[in-house]
This record gives structure tokens, sequence and C-alpha cells, in this order.
């Protein structure tokens, strides 16, 4: 945590930015891999966050992981 706190905030946006387009451009299980990539990601920034935050939070947290890992199995089995 120390490391991303000491990295450029535009670092982390682009970082974001570019594992999202892979997942979203690219084809297979490359783009399910930029895809589980950013997952893992969210959900250990949602696991830190976790006890300060209120239950709406958590119910969002938990949305925003299932929608991005669905889209991954979909890249992956070639559904979307």
């Amino acid at each position: 945590m120390v490391f991303l706190h000491r990295m450029p905030r535009a670092a982390l946006l682009a970082a974001v930015f570019v594992l999202l387009v892979v997942g979203m451009v690219g084809t297979g299980w490359v783009a399910a891999a930029g895809l589980l990539v950013l997952a893992v990601a969210l959900g250990w920034f949602a696991y830190l966050n976790w006890p300060a935050l209120d239950p709406q939070g958590r119910v969002l947290r938990v949305v925003a992981l299932t929608v991005l890992t669905g889209f991954a199995l979909a890249r992956a089995f070639g559904r979307f």
C-alpha cells in the first residue's frame, strides 16, 4: 500500500484504464486476464476498505466485482 501511495495518481489511473481497454478490446484469454487482474485489484481495495464502508457501499463493491468477473468469464469462454 505504501508503494501505491508513493506512485503518482495518474499512474494508477492509467494502469486501470489500460487493463479495462485490454479487457474490452482484446479477445479470448488475454481480455479475460486483463479483466480478472482488474477484478483482483478492485477486490483487494474493497477488502482493505470493508470495515469503513456502510452497507450500501459494501453492496456496491460486491455488485461491481460480480459484474467485472462475469464480463471476464464471458470473454474467456467467448460469449461476449
